[in-house]
């Protein structure tokens, strides 16, 4: 081995990330130390066995599908999946691939994202909790309002049809008197709770104007890695229209959530790209998002893609939120999103805003 062959060599073996060699016939052929130490397998193991063997069984599917586009001499980019140690333990890695297809050879980089995928799952976890105290304080408000107004109305009514002045019993019309009193109180102080309940609500997405590329630029900088790492490009144009009156944390939040859909849902044989724009059409202020992703087989899809845990393709960490909130967030003040797409050939998410 000469000087370079040797450096190439140390380079191979002492860097941090999986560095693979794997055959067109599914076995790898040379991988680094990196992989051993990670998976717990000796190098003997890993070269005996189909590389599929060492998938989760739940992404052999999705994992077997993405390398036979590697044949068709198409890289792969930022592609997760799951493996199995030798333990038992499961890992998350995400893959950049590359064919050589003269050699009939995959050179592949894998990254341990495990920790990120633990990190977005509490995240998920988080925000479907959020999302379901809100629906449970709303929905305590309408259930305060319903259950306890209307027997206190009810008994304040009854109150008023007892003739006190026909009662000889002094005693037990100062009674009834007392018992009016208290019901009037507990009524003007059941109309404060429930007012104060609903005015909360109400300044927790309170309207006001939102510059588009103010929202954008602050999102992508809160999301500055994920960006790097999966070469996305994003195109924007906001010069026909810049502003509207909304609310920033939920417009933060639907470009938030469309970013990472959009990323997440890319298509393996090519790098993502997006395109967001604003205009005022018909009298309606609109953001048009789209991408060049996976997208949705509308006819199946339908109405539910907007609902709560509806998920639509095999992307294991998918929780079925983002989509959700995206349209919680634009129906709150009256807008209306719209969704167009076809599979393979990305999705364009129409959002109308009301003027005012």
């Amino acid at each position: 081995m000469n000087d370079s062959e040797f450096k190439y060599e140390l380079f191979f073996e002492l860097s941090p990330d999986l560095l693979c060699i794997a055959g067109y016939d599914g076995y790898f052929k040379k991988v680094n130390a990196a992989v051993s130490n990670l998976l717990g397998y000796t190098m003997e193991e890993l070269y005996a066995r189909p590389i599929n063997d060492f998938v989760h069984c739940a992404d052999k599917r999705s994992t077997q599908r993405v390398r036979s586009e590697l044949t068709k001499s198409k890289p792969l980019l930022n592609f997760h999946n799951r493996y199995v140690k030798k333990n038992g333990e499961i890992v998350w890695l995400s893959w950049t691939s590359l064919p050589v297809d003269g050699d009939q050879l995959v050179f592949a980089i894998a990254k341990d994202i495990t920790h990120t995928k633990r990190m977005e799952t509490d995240r998920n976890t988080l925000l479907t909790n959020l999302a379901n105290t809100n629906e449970d304080l709303k929905q305590l408000t309408y259930t305060t309002s319903h259950d306890l107004r209307s027997p206190v109305n009810n008994l304040l009514a009854v109150l008023d049809l007892l003739d006190i002045s026909k009662i000889n019993d002094q005693e037990a019309a100062e009674l009834i008197r007392i018992v009016k009193l208290s019901g009037d109180y507990l009524k003007k102080t059941l109309d404060n709770y429930v007012d104060a309940l609903s005015e909360k609500h109400e300044k927790l997405a309170i309207k006001e104007e939102v510059d588009f590329n103010k929202s954008l630029t602050k999102v992508l900088l809160s999301i500055n890695s994920l960006l790097e790492t999966s070469k996305v490009t994003i195109h924007t144009d906001f010069s026909k229209l810049e502003k509207i009156k909304f609310n920033n944390a939920y417009m933060e939040s639907v470009f938030l959530n469309l970013l990472t859909n959009s990323i997440k849902y890319a298509r393996p044989d090519c790098l993502p790209v997006i395109d967001i724009t604003s205009e005022k059409l018909n009298g309606r202020n609109q953001l048009l998002f789209s991408d060049n992703g996976m997208g949705f087989d509308m006819e199946k899809v339908k109405d539910k893609i907007f609902g709560l845990h509806q998920m639509f393709h095999n992307n294991i960490d998918s929780k079925g939120i983002g989509l959700y909130l995206v349209h919680n967030h634009i129906t709150s003040f009256a807008g209306k999103i719209t969704v167009e797409s076809k599979v393979n050939e990305g999705a364009k998410f129409i959002m109308s805003f009301k003027d005012t």
